[in-house]
């Protein structure tokens, strides 16, 4: 595959649908393998069961063990942070989330999605005391997550190996209600070195704006939520888009809340999940993007060659 400068990761979010067995997962291929099949062709994916509930440590370490070396979790945050606390008095579920055994990811531990539903409207206060809250460093969320409450004893993983505890940790926003759409979200973002989700979708805003050193993508289909695949043009259209972002460049062709482009660098992080797997589309569609990236890149100077997935 194709190497860059920056890391381009593509891949899918969750790994068990019933749907996907005997058409991406082979008939014979059983359930408790499909992590470790599914890691073999995408090099991240977003694990969503942390945002129904807390998991165990035991959880975490065993998908550790059934993914490559190469591999990176992006882990979704709490929905009792989210939406039901709604950001009021969230030290200690903070702390019980990061407690849940992450930690053992190590260096396979990626962003955290933070995503807010569509009647959660832009609250500039509540979101500068999250963002302040939200650990930088595997050693930050270790000493956060000594914090936790009592339902964690006997089942809390707060320790970070000495080479793990400088590893940075990433945060991406996933907004739904239009009041998001405004320079002082924007401004926030950029402050706490947030990325803002771009999510391809009809149904709440789709914004490009550039807030980190990373850009976080979900594609929930543009035409039918978590339905629509993506065809040819589209897939050409997102694979030009990442690369532009991957070379530390803004793009054109999409709606922005600022009028002022982001934070300027040589390279950018970029992720990429599909989330249209209602009709088996997903990992397909998540195939022919990283393809479809390849065989743009390969015909630019700046982007260097071969990188084994």
């Amino acid at each position: 595959m194709t190497k860059f400068r920056s890391d381009i990761r593509i891949g899918i979010s969750g790994w068990r649908y019933k749907g996907w067995r005997g058409s991406f997962y082979p008939e014979d291929l059983t359930q408790r393998k499909e992590l470790e099949f599914a890691s073999h062709h995408f090099r991240t994916i977003e694990l969503n069961g942390s945002f129904y509930s807390l998991q165990r440590p035991q959880s975490f370490q065993s998908w550790s063990r059934e993914t490559p070396d190469d591999f990176v979790f992006s882990i979704k945050g709490s929905r009792f942070v989210t939406h039901i606390r709604r950001l009021r008095e969230i030290e200690s579920p903070l702390a019980n989330f990061f407690a849940q055994g992450l930690l053992s990811l190590g260096k396979k531990l990626g962003p955290f999605l933070w995503q807010f539903p569509p009647n959660f409207s832009f609250d500039a206060e509540r979101f500068d005391k999250f963002f302040g809250l939200l650990p930088k460093t595997q050693e930050e969320a270790s000493e956060f997550s000594a914090n936790h409450d009592r339902r964690m004893n006997g089942r809390a993983f707060v320790e970070v190996e000495k080479a793990g505890k400088h590893l940075s940790l990433r945060h991406a926003i996933e907004i739904r209600n239009p009041s998001f759409v405004c320079e002082e979200f924007i401004a926030l973002l950029r402050q706490h070195r947030i990325a803002l989700v771009v999510a391809d979708t009809v149904e709440w805003p789709r914004l490009m704006d550039i807030t980190a050193d990373f850009m976080y993508c979900r594609l929930h289909g543009s035409e039918q939520l978590y339905a629509s695949g993506y065809d040819s043009d589209a897939i050409d259209t997102w694979a030009k888009r990442v690369l532009a972002w991957s070379r530390g460049e803004e793009v054109s062709d999409g709606k922005k809340a600022s009028t002022k482009n982001g934070p300027q660098r040589k390279s950018r992080d970029v992720f990429v999940y599909f989330d249209n797997d209602r009709k088996v589309r997903a990992p397909f569609d998540a195939q022919s993007l990283e393809k479809r990236i390849a065989d743009l890149a390969a015909r630019e100077p700046i982007i260097q060659t071969s990188r084994a997935s």
